[in-house]
């Protein structure tokens, strides 16, 4: 991605953000900082809106149990109680005791820069607003469920907490290096839709399936997509759909395997990567171990 689509600085208006779809990204963009960051309005929801997160906690923490790994199951008591959208204030107490990170809320998605900053202050931007009834199925943009239950548990994780900030940090320098939409594939196939395997099997860390009600299941337990070992090369290349279950899947050996993969400069990455043809999603390539679904 050319990184004169945005300076990361808030203008007031939705912002130009990498595989966007065809409406801008909604929110009241007016309210928010410089950073995007912004107050949560707590007195904004509405009885239904709690309803509607109420909902949507309980179905996904039922579908947990075997699926998602421990360190997510163990966290996301965290988040406070289910029956209500919970402050954000309260989960940075009890986070920055942890792992010194803090939530803050932002309007809705922000562009590459800004969010690659905040992650780098060790920041994880949430957004306020939650999806309607008639999406409670599917919402095109992440809303406060998403972020909430999918992202912030595993932040309390020592070793993905230091990760993510590891995450923001290189981001500031790809964006410097036309190289985002590399890392977004990192992001992608990590932070959203990653795999980790057990001595228990295949279980899910990625926020993308944890918060998703068919996806999760799909991911650890269908036949029908590809489950490859992590490669952060070969994750680079590997192109991937925004609308549709995952046709493949990379499975990290532990999160210290994930961080140290990630931590040396990806300045020689990023130019070797450049230099290898593009994946489709879900091919399996000659000599890649592939992992069976759990069962």
């Amino acid at each position: 991605m050319k990184n004169d689509f945005h300076d990361g600085v808030n203008k007031g208006v939705a912002p130009v953000t990498y595989g966007q779809g065809d409406r801008p990204p909604r929110g009241d963009y007016s309210r928010a900082r410089a950073d995007y960051s912004c107050e949560q309005d707590m007195a904004r929801y509405t009885e239904a809106d709690h309803e509607t997160y109420r909902r949507l906690y309980a179905r996904q923490l039922r579908q947990l149990p075997g699926l998602a790994c421990q360190e997510f199951i163990d966290a996301v008591e965290q988040l406070g109680a289910p029956d209500r959208i919970p402050r954000f204030t309260d989960i940075s107490a009890r986070l920055s005791r942890a792992t010194g990170w803090q939530v803050v809320g932002v309007p809705g998605l922000i562009p590459e820069e800004a969010f690659f900053a905040l992650l780098a202050e060790r920041k994880f931007p949430v957004t306020d607003w939650i999806r309607t009834p008639e999406e409670f199925d599917y919402v095109v943009e992440p809303d406060v469920f998403h972020d909430l239950f999918g992202h912030v548990p595993l932040l309390f994780n020592p070793v993905f907490a230091d990760y993510m900030q590891a995450y923001g940090a290189g981001g500031l320098k790809a964006s410097r290096l036309d190289a985002c939409e590399l890392l977004a594939r990192l992001y992608w196939y990590t932070v959203e839709f990653g795999l980790i395997d057990t001595p228990q099997g295949l279980r899910a860390y990625g926020a993308g399936i944890l918060s998703s009600a068919g996806e999760l299941r799909h991911a650890v337990t269908s036949p029908e997509p590809q489950r490859i070992a992590f490669d952060l090369q070969r994750l680079m290349r590997t192109l991937y759909k925004i609308d549709s279950y995952q046709a493949g899947y990379f499975v990290i050996d532990s999160f210290r395997q994930l961080f140290d993969a990630t931590a040396p400069d990806f300045t020689p990455v990023y130019a070797a990567v450049r230099q290898q043809p593009l994946v489709e999603a879900g091919v399996v390539l000659a000599g890649e171990r592939c992992f069976t679904p759990a069962g």
